[in-house]
């Protein structure tokens, strides 16, 4: 990088993220230490060779990073990529993209990080892999519908609104139907419209032109462009001012809109997803969110369940999250004692499956020397919950007797003195399996 020192350079040869800048011409000009381990070519290799020679990324065509930073004049974040090992192996990268300028505000250039996902690639096609649906983990009925229906719009580019309360995996669902469909080839972008004010998310959404508004310095394309025959996905729409959801009905019925600050219009086909936390039948009557748009987008309406609905999904859930922290702490924790798992299951989880996977990390951070997650390695809020053997008062009812299945099973149980985990062993089933037993039986401790 011309004009760089010693210092400087410490210091980005310290980084963990690859760092290369290259001129107006794509030609490499600074190369730092991880970009040498991660492409296994060293810096005097790569300096003064077009980037695409030396990434060799799938990325250098027609997707170019820097290309796209130089045209938009705005920067690139997590765009996924693979680019090329010395000994040819493909490694999975995240890049980051931005326009490098001299002095006087002028590009020159630009810049490129990119970091090894290697292993977090392994671990997420572990999670897939041990998950039911697309890394979804689910066996309720309610779930295992919405399956069904993301398998049945496959082919449809219609919209879809996805509700939910927060937690509950609404990304996830909504990354199930991209990666079903049709367009799952195609871009496939997201926007969280809680956290851009108005005239930023315009132009977030739309793109803007040179002069349109104070700091607009060129002409850049917005998001809707970049998603065009792919999807894109706008979460928390509710979120949208009137005047923003005005702007989006627009493209939903004619697939048309304007930068911010141009009268051209530009056309583009967009499959759109939604999703939210909010009422939206409340929003709509409070005046906070226009009925037209809503009728548009919930072509396919799609309701995720809270946790506290689907409990029976909760030993799945924790089994995934247990797997998936075990692979990331390098831990070999595989089980979890009665008592936790029965704190799982009698609490109402408010902040759904994200507060579930919060839970099981807070356990998986304090257990140190065993392999068992124990009720008392849970935070405080949940040990209450565990169940605790009950003593029935002298005026109780007689309980039903107990079918012939039944009473073999809680012989099973009284011989490992109701120790799910043994029990489970000795029969050859899953813990899971054993619960799911106990309940249609009756015989929960």
């Amino acid at each position: 990088m011309p004009g760089i020192n010693e210092f400087t350079e410490n210091i980005l040869d310290s980084l963990s993220e690859g760092v290369i800048t290259v001129d107006k011409n794509f030609k490499i000009n600074y190369y730092n230490r991880a970009a040498e381990t991660i492409t296994g070519l060293s810096r005097h290799e790569a300096i003064g060779k077009f980037c695409k020679y030396v990434l060799n990324s799938d990325a250098c065509t027609a997707r170019c990073p820097i290309a796209a930073v130089l045209r938009r004049g705005a920067s690139m974040f997590d765009f996924n990529a693979v680019v090329s090992h010395a000994n040819g192996m493909r490694i999975p990268v995240k890049m980051n993209a931005s326009v490098l300028t001299n002095p006087d505000g002028e590009p020159i250039g630009g810049t490129l990080t990119f970091r090894d996902m290697s292993a977090i690639e392994y671990i997420q096609e572990q999670l897939v892999h041990d998950s039911q649906f697309h890394g979804l983990v689910a066996h309720s009925k309610s779930m295992r519908d919405i399956f069904s229906l993301i398998e049945e719009i496959s082919d449809s580019p219609a919209s879809v609104l996805i509700q939910g309360e927060s937690g509950t995996g609404k990304e996830m669902i909504a990354n199930a139907i991209q990666a079903t469909s049709s367009r799952k080839t195609m871009p496939y972008i997201k926007v969280n419209c809680a956290i851009f004010p108005a005239q930023l998310l315009a132009s977030e959404l739309f793109g803007h032109v040179k002069g349109a508004f104070t700091g607009a310095m060129r002409d850049r394309q917005g998001r809707f462009e970049l998603a065009d025959k792919g999807t894109i996905l706008l979460d928390e729409v509710a979120e949208m001012t009137l005047e923003m959801q005005l702007h989006l009905l627009r493209i939903l019925q004619e697939g048309t809109f304007e930068r911010v600050g141009e009268s051209l219009t530009r056309r583009v086909n967009v499959r759109v997803i939604a999703s939210t936390n909010k009422n939206i039948q409340k929003a709509i009557t409070r005046k906070e969110f226009r009925e037209d748009l809503f009728y548009r987008l919930n072509v396919i309406p799609i309701h995720v369940p809270p946790l506290r609905e689907r409990k029976e999904d909760i030993p799945h859930l924790v089994r995934h999250f247990m797997h998936k922290y075990s692979l990331i702490y390098n831990r070999n924790i595989e089980d979890i004692e009665d008592g936790a798992l029965d704190a799982c299951l009698n609490y109402n989880w408010p902040g759904n499956v994200r507060e579930l996977e919060n839970n099981i990390e807070y356990a998986f951070a304090r257990t140190k020397e065993e392999s068992v997650i124990r009720a008392n390695k849970l935070p405080p809020h949940l040990r209450g919950n565990a169940l605790q053997p009950d003593t029935p008062p002298d005026d109780a009812a007689p309980a039903a007797p107990l079918s012939a299945e039944a009473r073999e099973l809680a012989k099973q149980l009284q011989q490992h003195h109701w120790n799910r985990c043994e029990t489970a062993r000795a029969l050859g089933i899953g813990r899971t399996t054993l619960w799911r037993r106990m309940k249609t039986l009756g015989l929960e401790k």
